[in-house]
């Protein structure tokens, strides 16, 4: 059987607001500008399983204000809610699949604390896999996130369709021989799903 692979932030999860990172610099007294710059900055070691406070320190630095353990622990919590408003059309879509029979999994440049959250929010329970890149120390768009996940799978690359909001990982991952989209929204997604089950004349496709 195929695969449908979501991305998460972005496709599942909508973009934090400005006031979000707002709220967050806030709770440590930084400047929300150069705050928010340093969450970005140094986010990518972050989404590879870099030790928190080691992330936050950074983002600190960045910002002016010192973290410590425990302000560590607290912004890795607010991340981790600052990151759970759902789309709920995605959700939806996902629910959709799920209900027709679909196998489905999640791909995700996440840190550890994420990919331990989301195994327990209700929206994860139609996905058999969840992959965090957080927990493997390799993520997207890097050539081995994508061996990762079709070893995780135990699917050829021909039959797993992937959807992220970012080209750099759409493209990686069509170099590994995976079918992947531009997430654009939910109806876009449909149109290619069912492009993706005609090709594999699924009958529960849409």
């Amino acid at each position: 059987m195929t695969w449908i692979v979501f991305d998460y932030g972005e496709v599942i999860a909508q973009r934090p607001t400005p006031e979000a990172f707002a709220q967050l610099a806030e709770s440590v007294g930084a400047p929300t500008a150069e705050f928010e710059d340093g969450y970005w900055r140094f986010r990518d070691k972050f989404d590879r399983g870099q030790d928190a406070l080691e992330y936050w320190q950074a983002v600190g630095d960045r910002a002016g204000v010192e973290v410590g353990p425990a302000e560590a622990r607290k912004l890795t919590a607010a991340d981790v809610e600052l990151w759970n408003t759902l789309d709920p059309q995605s959700v939806a879509l996902v629910a959709e699949l799920a209900a027709a029979g679909r196998q489905l999994a999640l791909l995700s440049n996440a840190p550890i604390a994420h990919g331990t959250a989301f195994r327990s929010r209700e929206w994860a329970a139609p996905f058999e896999h969840l992959v965090i890149s957080g927990e493997l120390g390799i993520a997207k768009p890097d050539p081995a996130i994508w061996r990762a996940l079709l070893d995780r799978l135990g699917a050829p690359a021909g039959e797993v369709l992937f959807l992220d909001d970012r080209e750099v990982n759409v493209a990686a991952a069509k170099e590994a021989g995976i079918k992947a989209f531009v997430f654009t929204g939910v109806d876009d997604a449909r149109r290619h799903i069912g492009e993706f089950d005609e090709e594999f004349h699924s009958p529960t496709g849409f």
